[in-house]
């Protein structure tokens, strides 16, 4: 059994709806293979995936990712305005109340430029040579983090009713 079909039958074992993955491409980047590759992938792993294609604002995938429900963002930058960029999605997350939809980044994003990042809240940055089995595991855990959170505060309101 492949990593990959383990992974699927995780998260589609589960009762609960699939895990849910927007995947973005924001700015004048015009390069979306990976993107592309990478969407497919985390699609064969069982996850529901929604891609933005090409050239979003920030508030565009923002609220994309509010209207989507989804679990996680993933966005893909190769044009080094990833920290414009990505400040301006935060922001804008942050506005809308939902700052609590995790962020992962690739692309080819400089060493210096990662601090600055997870510094904004980036939950984990992947870089030219991640394997596509790492990124799905890691988008598995922080969708999965996501939902119990939620659980947790459903179950917590349900108690205080």
């Amino acid at each position: 059994m492949s990593s990959l079909q383990s992974t699927r039958e995780r998260v589609l074992g589960t009762p609960r709806r699939r895990y849910k993955v927007l995947v973005a491409k924001m700015g004048l980047d015009g390069h979306d293979r990976g993107a592309k590759v990478v969407a497919r992938a985390l699609r064969d792993a069982g996850f529901e995936v929604v891609y933005t294609g090409l050239r979003q604002t920030p508030e565009q995938v923002a609220m994309a990712a509010v209207q989507e429900d989804v679990d996680v963002i993933g966005v893909s930058i190769l044009n080094g305005a990833h920290l414009h960029l990505m400040k301006r999605l935060m922001a804008k997350l942050r506005e809308l109340g939902a700052d609590d939809i995790p962020v992962v980044l690739g692309g080819t994003i400089p060493i210096p430029d990662l601090e600055p990042l997870r510094s904004l809240g980036i939950r984990e940055i992947f870089l030219p040579g991640t394997s596509l089995g790492e990124i799905i595991e890691k988008v598995r855990k922080l969708a999965e983090e996501k939902r119990m959170r939620e659980e947790a505060e459903a179950s917590e309101q349900v108690g205080q009713a």
